[in-house]
């Protein structure tokens, strides 16, 4: 049976000295059990392109914990477009449909763009919401020049690095139905925002938002009004989880092997890399990681891991061990 637990901080306290446990957290084996007759929709084919650059898919991985999270998934859009059916009832109107917006939040190189895809690949097939799209939030980041201009290199990732206020425009207009949307585009080659691309929108039955810090709630300042933010739009929320010891092993492994490929092009940012010496690289991924990724997560998208609905929790070989549903 599933449990209560206290781990991984999931615990609240209203204030009074008394605790209460936010989650239930599944086993493996447990959590496989909630697939019920979820078929298997993807192709081994298929596993290997949503595989991302360290994390290879397995049959399994997807059987045990992504077919009943597609369940989940699919019971939920389905009880939100019955909602929203009897709003526009009561409201005696005929309502275009809601896109449902699920968050994808975590870590640099924890791997949220291999869940993002998998979950896009697997919603897909459920014939109620045949069309999901799917964007990352790094497109709505500043461009190299305004982060230049600002001062905020460094903190690339970093909440106020990001055009907020586009980001909500965007979120609001895919919430009003709007039929067709432009989301920008980044690129991890370039690092930077590519100019005059974009992604199209054309009213999804769902949204993944993938992106480091799609729960972070609005910084408010005494006295001033609360306005939206992200995590507003946002029906379902995942937020993908390790040990920091591990994502630093993984970020450095991945920078690793981007060395030995990617960065090799002149066109990429960081074809500077390749004439760094094997324990010079080592040292630079490790002091990339450490004074700017290490400190966003440990500063900004640590503290939104308690809001998030539904926690995956990875070991070292990047399988998920275990699965926190939040119950409050």
């Amino acid at each position: 049976m599933a449990r209560d637990s206290a781990r991984l901080n999931l615990v609240g306290d209203q204030g009074s000295g008394i605790q209460f446990s936010l989650y239930r957290v599944f086993s493996r084996e447990e959590w496989a059990r909630l697939r019920a007759d979820t078929p298997m929709t993807l192709e081994a084919e298929e596993l290997e392109q949503l595989s991302g650059l360290l994390e290879e898919l397995s049959v399994e991985e997807v059987e045990t914990i992504y077919l009943p999270l597609s369940r989940l998934l699919n019971l939920y859009v389905a009880a939100a477009q019955k909602l929203h059916a009897v709003s526009s009832t009561f409201l005696g109107r005929m309502d275009c449909k809601v896109p449902f917006i699920i968050g994808v939040a975590g870590s640099v190189a924890v791997g949220k763009s291999t869940t993002a895809r998998v979950l896009r690949a697997l919603l897909a097939r459920w014939p109620d919401h045949p069309r999901v799209d799917l964007i990352t939030t790094d497109g709505f980041l500043h461009p190299n020049k305004e982060l230049e201009a600002r001062g905020l290199m460094n903190r690339k990732g970093f909440p106020e690095s990001f055009d907020t206020a586009r980001l909500l425009k965007f979120l609001a207009d895919v919430k009003s139905g709007k039929e067709r949307i432009e989301a920008p585009v980044y690129s991890h080659f370039h690092y930077d925002i590519i100019p005059g691309q974009t992604t199209l929108i054309e009213r999804p039955d769902i949204l993944i938002v993938e992106g480091l810090n799609v729960l972070q709630p609005a910084n408010l300042e005494r006295g001033t009004d609360a306005g939206p933010f992200v995590s507003d739009f946002i029906d379902f929320s995942i937020f993908i989880d390790a040990d920091e010891e591990l994502i630093e092993d993984w970020y450095l492994e991945r920078f690793m092997r981007l060395r030995s490929t990617a960065f090799r092009d002149p066109a990429s940012f960081f074809h500077r890399y390749i004439t760094l010496t094997h324990d010079n690289a080592v040292a630079r991924a490790l002091d990339l990681w450490r004074t700017i990724n290490l400190k966003n997560l440990q500063e900004n998208i640590l503290p939104t891991r308690p809001r998030a609905r539904l926690i995956l929790r990875k070991a070292k070989d990047h399988s998920v061990s275990t699965v926190a549903l939040r119950k409050l």
